[in-house]
């Protein structure tokens, strides 16, 4: 098994160097693992150009030599390449698959009787409804491309839960013969977080991003954080 970090991510506001608003563009952490016969991006978080270009640097590959990608979640800094690996499997977990589906179909639906409600009132529809009809229009075809992600994706590339910041935010454990690694996505994003342990701000539900954050450093050994390099595991 290879695992290479070929994007280290961040975060668009770090909150814990007190940046309130966003002072760079938020990308995720993206990490390539060569397992059997699978090639499995995980997480492409830049523009597919700046992806494309890193997989070339970092390990002479091109988009059609990836075989599955990989979402820790839906969050639209995880997926921001995903299009140009258009040959690929692109996999999600069901938990996060279903958790965004309903608030997509739901956000729709809204849209779509804003725009009624208006003709009704003889008014024009808002502004914003056909950009952001665009938008959940897009997210919903990619979320209806993306299959629920089988238990194990290759020979000792696991699936493993850790919901909280989103519904069904999901990592990547690998069994290595001397470690264990685990991809964890926005489950612990940065260094910081992993120090002061603690979990991001704007989360679905706090409490379980505290749990799935301490399941995390319980088991591996190596952590791929989400928007940042991979760290040894100093509480193991």
């Amino acid at each position: 098994m290879d695992l290479r970090v070929i994007s280290i991510g961040a975060l668009g506001a770090h909150p814990l160097r007190n940046e309130r608003e966003a002072v760079r563009t938020g990308h995720a952490t993206t990490s390539l693992i060569r397992a059997g016969d699978a090639v499995i991006l995980v997480d492409p978080g830049l523009p597919g150009p700046a992806i494309e270009a890193r997989l070339g640097e970092r390990v002479g590959l091109t988009p059609s030599d990836i075989t599955h990608v990989f979402l820790t979640s839906f969050h639209p800094e995880c997926r921001r390449g995903l299009a140009i690996f258009d040959k690929a499997e692109w996999l999600l977990a069901e938990r996060e698959r279903e958790g965004v589906g309903v608030p997509l179909a739901q956000s729709l639906a809204r849209l779509h009787d804003s725009v009624e409600a208006a003709k009704n009132a003889g008014e024009a529809p808002p502004e914003d409804h056909a950009l952001m009809s665009e938008v959940v229009r897009t997210d919903i075809a990619v979320l209806q491309r993306c299959k629920a992600a089988p238990d194990s994706l290759a020979p000792g590339v696991d699936l493993f839960p850790l919901p909280g910041v989103t519904p069904g935010l999901c990592g990547l454990l690998l069994a290595e013969p001397t470690r264990t690694v685990l991809i964890c996505g926005d489950a612990i994003p940065t260094v910081e977080h992993l120090e002061q342990g603690k979990v991001l701000p704007d989360t679905d539900d706090r409490e379980q991003a505290q749990e799935s954050f301490k399941e995390a450093i319980e088991i591996a050994d190596m952590l791929v954080l989400g928007r940042d390099n991979w760290v040894t595991n100093k509480t193991r």
